[in-house]
């Protein structure tokens, strides 16, 4: 049985028992959170795609830590103009683990 949710602006396929790393969310560590746009469910060949989304169908998950992904380095340069700009980012993370999904 998998899913395909919306969380926090991003499409996942889930399964139970599944690690995820979404985007950064409100929630403290260890809480669990209900998640109600799901677009799709796969009950073993028996498939329930939503309109935009399938109603009565959510998915249960629990937080397990919020960490920082690896930098990303953004490096400009114009030849020949003595212009060289470094920058580099780490996106925010949240770590989430799927109990149960509910169809």
């Amino acid at each position: 049985m998998f899913a395909i949710v919306e969380i926090a602006g991003q499409q996942f396929k889930v399964e139970k028992d599944q690690y995820l790393y979404v985007h950064r969310l409100q929630q403290e560590v260890g809480a669990s959170i209900e998640l109600d746009k799901v677009l799709l469910v796969n009950n073993n060949g028996s498939i329930s795609v939503g309109l935009p989304t399938v109603s009565g169908a959510t998915i249960q998950a629990k937080v397990l830590d919020h960490l920082k992904g690896d930098k990303v380095i953004v490096f400009k340069k114009k030849r020949r103009k003595g212009y060289r700009k470094l920058n580099g980012h780490r996106q925010m993370f949240t770590k989430i683990q799927i109990e149960a999904i509910k169809a």
